[in-house]
């Protein structure tokens, strides 16, 4: 069974964070939500969510694909963690799945892995992702 991380950052965009674990888990896909750090994470428009995991209990397992949620400031925790930038580089040399949804991808770029790629995101964003094509 496939295994799907879903990182949960304080300021995620609730319904981009609550869609992706509902279609994929309805999908019989594994998720797991993993909160940047220990406790419950308050969204942008106020949802609380309660993770599975901490990141770093969930770093010990192998996942087939990472979905990062979008939202202010959920986005900016994203690409400040050191632990998710170094994730999101295992995941692309191995091969894997990574997914950012609306301004998500700035974790993505902070990762060095948009270079000549095509990228859609919140059309704010567009300007900072330099290298990538939209």
């Amino acid at each position: 069974m496939a295994r799907v991380l879903i990182p949960l950052a304080a300021g995620c965009e609730d319904i981009e964070a609550v869609t992706a674990i509902d279609i994929l888990r309805r999908a019989g896909i594994e998720v797991i939500t993993a909160g940047l750090a220990a406790g419950p994470v308050h969204a942008s428009r106020g949802t609380v969510l309660l993770p599975d995991a901490t990141l770093d209990d969930a770093l010990h397992h192998d996942f087939d694909m990472v979905v990062l949620p979008g939202g202010m400031p959920g986005s900016e925790h994203l690409k400040n963690d050191a632990r998710m930038i170094a994730l999101l580089k295992r995941m692309a040399v191995a091969g894997k799945y990574v997914c950012a949804i609306c301004a998500a991808p700035m974790a993505l770029h902070a990762a060095g892995l948009l270079a000549g790629k095509h990228v859609t995101s919140f059309t704010a964003l567009h300007d900072h992702l330099p290298g990538s094509t939209r």
